[in-house]
């Protein structure tokens, strides 16, 4: 496996753990529909919480959270969708994106974004 494979799924669990911590309940992790995919689908309070994982091994050339694109948001926001059309939710939805560096001394490093699609225009 490539090691950017390692350090994604590496991150996904950090991310999962940092959550739990938090008191978030993971309902699921790696969710898909059709070619898109949620990382973490979470429960936090009376809301469902639909988390997106970046991870770099540096920021040289941008911010992990940088790498979420518009079509990629707009990909999570139709699995979203679909999560809830499947589980017959009703509860209020938040999008973050935990991003994930790796510091100078090779630790990872998180940083938790909240409502991150928040300013998101999907036209």
């Amino acid at each position: 496996m490539a090691e950017h494979n390692d350090l994604g799924n590496m991150a996904e669990e950090l991310a999962a753990s940092f959550l739990e911590e938090k008191g978030y309940r993971i309902l699921v992790k790696n969710f898909r529909f059709r070619r898109a995919e949620i990382d973490i689908i979470a429960e936090y309070g009376e809301q469902i919480i639909i988390v997106e994982v970046k991870a770099r091994g540096t920021d040289i050339y941008m911010e992990p959270q940088e790498a979420v694109t518009k079509s990629k948001i707009k990909s999570i926001v139709m699995a979203a969708d679909q999560y809830l059309d499947q589980t017959n939710s009703t509860q209020e939805v938040r999008f973050d994106i935990i991003a994930v560096l790796r510091d100078s001394r090779g630790t990872l490093q998180i940083t938790h974004l909240e409502d991150a699609f928040q300013s998101f225009d999907a036209n």
